[in-house]
């Protein structure tokens, strides 16, 4: 039976085409300005005045704590490995037997605490919780250079320790300007209290942030993250415009809404339509994309669900902990690191420095809870609507090669940025950006805030017109 022409043969294609263009043509996009978000109290029992004094401290662990971490390893059981296998069925059983043996004979955890001690560490206490930072004030002399604050943010399974190697990058003045860092340990990660109380999220977080840099008597300052900590500053940026002068991410979150979801389809099936040339191995092809994602994120899964469940296997084991946090330091590293015996993890990283970020989770006992925050993320209405809004203050993407497929938003789906500024395709790196290539992130942030620092001074003198 022969279709003849009728009016719904017109009709649904023009409507989806008129949609389509609509859509594409910013036409239905929805710009709300952002929401005021308010105080939480994350400490025990009911609230009580926050301390607001800064406390200098020094990380120093018992020598308890080595001893029995040291019995512990002694008394690793082990399974059988399947030939070949390398990484490709999670953390490989006799390498894991070569990293114990480093461990307990070589890694000198007192030498990892001299090199964290180089730098000033400090708590204080937000909304009920001490929160832990390091902070780096550059040694100016100079009376024309400009210091500039910068939050530097880490994710999961990382820790501040991240950002080490790129201090002295950031550290020594360029073009009449400096930065002084803070490093802060999200809430229950390292030597950050963790909450007390459910629901602590993502935004949660970027407020206790704001409340931080503005402790430290700045009120207004840059930002930079990746993992939680792209979403952390993103938040910040859209929550805190007025004290934010800049937006560096190197896993910056994709658009959110309709218009996203049609883009993302038509780039899946037809890349060449849409996308740049160098965006198109962002996304295509889909099916080995998803199929990667579908392979990796069992850990995610679990620690959107159960994380105390999987935290009390991993807070009594070290060699369990070890296992689950460097399996991700291979494989988001780079993929192809998985067919490899050691799966590549010295090739950007030494053991000393992956054991050190480990023992920052063992010392502290703070697996479960840094894992707690993926629940609270899942649930969470507050970080569900922060999709709809946009970023206004001038910001900056660096897009290494090796990133978690859709982990970062290729040129396409960064509209949700409204002055963006730089975007780079980085020629090599992946997930642990900071930890893995250092000179490349820190000459990117560089080059980001000097196009900031020009924004805003051509804004002023506009707004002085």
């Amino acid at each position: 039976m022969k279709c003849g022409l009728c009016c719904c043969c017109l009709v649904i294609p023009i409507a989806v085409s008129i949609v389509i263009a609509l859509v594409l043509t910013g036409f239905l996009d929805d710009d709300p300005n952002p929401p005021e978000i308010q105080d939480g109290w994350w400490g025990k029992g009911e609230k009580t005045e926050d301390d607001l004094s800064l406390k200098g401290i020094k990380i120093m662990v018992t020598d308890s704590i080595i001893d029995d971490l040291k019995e512990r390893l002694s008394k690793t059981r082990y399974f059988d490995s399947l030939e070949d296998a390398n990484f490709n069925y999670g953390f490989s059983v006799d390498y894991m037997k070569e990293v114990v043996k480093y461990w307990s004979e070589k890694y000198d955890w007192r030498k990892a605490e001299l090199e964290l001690n180089e730098y000033k560490h400090y708590k204080t206490q937000i909304e009920g919780i001490f929160i832990h930072f390091v902070h780096i004030k550059p040694d100016v002399k100079e009376q024309d250079i400009v210091v500039r604050p910068l939050l530097l943010v880490h994710g999961w399974p990382g820790s501040f320790y991240e950002f080490y190697k790129m201090i002295p990058l950031l550290t020594k003045p360029q073009n009449g300007l400096v930065f002084e860092l803070v490093l802060p340990s999200i809430p229950g990660y390292g030597f950050s209290e963790a909450s007390h109380k459910q629901g602590f999220d993502q935004v949660d977080t970027a407020r206790i942030f704001h409340k931080l840099m503005t402790r430290l008597g700045h009120q207004s300052y840059y930002v930079q993250g990746g993992d939680w900590g792209a979403a952390i500053t993103q938040y910040m940026s859209i929550l805190y415009p007025q004290s934010v002068l800049g937006l560096h991410s190197n896993m910056f979150q994709m658009e959110m809404g309709g218009k996203a979801l049609l883009k993302f389809f038509i780039a899946a099936m037809l890349p060449s339509a849409i996308l740049e040339e160098q965006d198109i191995p962002k996304i295509h092809p889909i099916w080995d994309k998803l199929a990667f994602i579908l392979n990796e994120v069992g850990y995610a899964f679990l620690q959107f669900t159960k994380p105390d469940t999987i935290g009390m296997a991993l807070s009594d084991s070290p060699v369990g902990l070890a296992a689950y946090i460097l399996e991700k330091f291979s494989t988001c590293t780079n993929p192809g690191h998985r067919d490899l015996p050691d799966g590549g993890l010295t090739k950007k990283f030494t053991l000393d420095e992956l054991l050190t970020n480990v023992m920052i989770y063992w010392t502290t006992k703070s697996v479960t809870s840094s894992m707690r925050l993926y629940k609270e993320r899942v649930w969470s209405d507050q970080t569900s609507d922060m999709g709809r809004y946009k970023v206004r203050v001038p910001t900056g993407i660096a897009y290494f090669p090796h990133e978690i497929p859709f982990g970062c938003a290729p040129l396409l789906f960064t509209t949700n940025a409204k002055h963006l500024l730089q975007y780079t395709n980085m020629p090599t790196g992946g997930h642990f950006a900071a930890f893995e290539e250092p000179q490349l992130l820190a000459a990117d942030i560089w080059k980001f805030v000097e196009k900031a620092e020009e924004f805003h001074k051509k804004h002023n003198a506009d707004s002085n017109t």
